[in-house]
């Protein structure tokens, strides 16, 4: 006798996909995050800016991540929001990677962790900077050619 399905199958079964209940709750740019809309940021986040300034931020002393987000969001003027969802991951990725190092702040216990560059960071800190430093200058060029054709 086959069995009979449950109400949480059914409801499984019903339920909207991600993009859908994303487009339903109004995010404007389903399944994307912070700044993707934009298409200046999208850029700028392909070529790796975010990964670089988390390690541009670390190779002037140990940081940690709210630390991190908060000088993100200072010199982009706001442009590049990083929420923990994205730091956090991206920090235990590049420590996982070798190309930082952490250190809780109190070992005995679970306090801020500060990350330190290492030297294998320090080299994917230099290729990334040629990366988004090609990129801004394409933006830069873009964004002057608005400007000069706006009248400003």
């Amino acid at each position: 006798m086959p069995r009979k399905p449950r109400r949480t199958e059914h409801a499984v079964a019903e339920a909207a996909t991600l993009e859908e209940a994303r487009v339903a709750a109004g995010a404007r740019h389903a399944g994307r995050g912070p700044g993707a809309g934009d298409p200046l940021v999208a850029e700028l986040r392909r070529a790796g800016l975010l990964r670089l300034l988390v390690l541009h931020f670390c190779a002037h002393g140990p940081s940690y991540g709210n630390q991190l987000m908060d000088r993100i969001s200072e010199v982009t003027g706001g442009l590049v929001a990083v929420n923990p969802n994205t730091m956090y991951p991206l920090l235990r990725s590049l420590e996982a990677d070798g190309l930082v190092a952490g250190e809780w702040e109190h070992p005995e216990r679970r306090s801020r962790r500060f990350y330190r560059l290492t030297e294998a960071g320090d080299a994917e800190r230099a290729r990334l900077q040629d990366q988004v430093v090609d990129s801004l200058a394409r933006l830069s060029v873009a964004v002057e050619s608005l400007r000069a054709e706006l009248g400003d």
